[in-house]
């Protein structure tokens, strides 16, 4: 069963989100079409919490004299109502996808 979330954003109507009920987790209370939880932050604050993250691939990617023309970090998001947004796993690892790209001249 899904519930619906409230996600705030700063300056304008906040987000509202379907999230799958975890079924070992605690069962919200709300009819349907009703909001279930409301995140504790708003997406901005959520977004600045990983820029740090993002920021450290990018410094630690920068290309060297023969490393590749481009290079694409992919991480996958997930709102939960007792954590919030969290980095999605993928069969039980944190999920990063890395790709380089050279281009020939």
């Amino acid at each position: 069963m899904a519930y619906l979330f409230e996600v705030p954003v700063e300056g304008a109507d906040p987000v509202i989100v379907e999230i799958a009920e975890d079924e070992d987790g605690i069962v919200r209370a709300a009819r349907p079409g009703e909001i279930a939880g409301r995140a504790a932050e708003s997406l901005q604050a959520a977004l600045d919490r990983i820029r740090p993250m993002a920021k450290a691939f990018a410094e630690r990617t920068e290309k060297p004299p023969e490393g590749p023309d481009e290079v694409c970090v992919q991480f996958g998001f997930k709102l939960t109502a007792e954590a919030g947004f969290v980095v999605a796993k993928a069969t039980g690892e944190a999920n990063f996808q890395v790709s380089f790209t050279w281009k020939h001249s």
